[in-house]
């Protein structure tokens, strides 16, 4: 394992308890939060993006205000829905946040989970093609950006423009350039994972999969990430990609976590999400040497070289931080972090 991240589900509510209480809360906690992150030498701050619900949405202006507040940590996403994305106009919001964070974006795109309208798509302006689901829409979308990302030109430049043009066609500016390698798709199943292995992306794989198998599902994952570096490989594709897995993950050190996280934990969960039966991942929370043992024997942490700590990000920025020190201070040493 060599990268170690937070990832965000941005909630807010006036819950007695909640230290996001709002809409405002959350996008400058999320803020200070990386900062906190960076201080302590964590690798990643991720941001999951939802729509019509109270979390983080439009996740551009939240990107680049961490960008420009940060120098070292990488600044993602995990994920943004794809059907509700204009392709061309995302290009541009990407290059700018990319430059504005000096090339630490790290894209995580994806087909999308179950929102909190039927087909909210539909009122973004999106429809699926005759013959297509709104999976494929996302694909399809997500294919485009990843054209645009590459900076080729393909406008024909106006004749009389209003300032001078560069010679041939024009692309989408800001151009970011190495951003098209530093997008991952989000997968919940071997097939997708095999996809995202052609198209060129790096591997997101959550805390639910496809349950293709009936086995644990760290070992399911584990298969998933293998599947998609053979995919990889057969791709012929240059560069070595990178994988991330997500887990709730927490170390007991003191009263407040005992108190929050003390009976979490338990095995693996099977439940149906969007016509589909999943499993859905253990929580893992214990002293700092159990918690070790644990996770060595997740096969699928051991198979990526990226971990992404899911938060709770309501109970405020300085306990969140709390959580990440002892991940990093007390657990990621002995599974080989650095």
């Amino acid at each position: 394992m060599k990268k170690i991240g937070f990832l965000s589900f941005g909630h807010w509510s006036d819950a007695h308890g909640s230290a996001t209480r709002s809409a405002s809360d959350v996008l400058l906690q999320s803020i200070d939060l990386a900062v906190a992150a960076e201080e302590l030498g964590a690798d990643g701050a991720y941001f999951r993006v939802h729509h019509f619900a109270q979390q983080l949405a439009s996740p551009f202006p939240l990107l680049a205000a961490v960008g420009a507040k940060t120098r070292t940590i990488e600044i993602g996403t995990g994920v943004i829905d794809m059907r509700y994305e204009n392709p061309f106009y995302m290009t541009e919001n990407a290059g700018a946040a990319d430059l504005i964070a000096r090339g630490r974006l790290q894209l995580g795109i994806s087909r999308g989970s179950p929102e909190q309208v039927i087909e909210g798509w539909r009122y973004f302006g999106y429809a699926p093609q005759p013959g297509e689901t709104d999976a494929d829409m996302g694909r399809r979308h997500s294919e485009l950006f990843l054209r645009l990302l590459a900076g080729e030109g393909f406008a024909k430049p106006n004749p009389q423009p209003m300032f001078p043009n560069p010679p041939g066609l024009l692309r989408l500016e800001p151009h970011a350039p190495g951003l098209r390698d530093r997008i991952w798709w989000g997968s919940a199943s071997n097939a997708t994972a095999v996809w995202a292995a052609q198209m060129g992306m790096n591997l997101q794989s959550s805390t639910l999969k496809a349950d293709e198998t009936g086995e644990p599902f760290h070992v399911q994952q584990a298969r998933q990430i293998r599947a998609y570096r053979e995919a990889w490989a057969a791709a012929g594709h240059k560069r070595t990609p990178r994988v991330s897995v997500s887990r709730s993950i927490f170390a007991l050190t003191d009263d407040r976590d005992r108190a929050y996280f003390g009976r979490d934990g338990g095995g693996d969960q099977i439940g149906v999400i969007d016509n589909m039966r999943a499993v859905f991942g253990r929580s893992y929370a214990a002293e700092p040497d159990r918690l070790i043992e644990q996770l060595r024997a997740d096969e699928a942490i051991a198979e990526a070289d990226t971990l992404l700590l899911t938060v709770p990000n309501q109970l405020g920025v300085d306990y969140n931080a709390h959580v990440l020190d002892n991940i990093l201070r007390h657990v990621a040493p002995a599974l080989g972090w650095r």
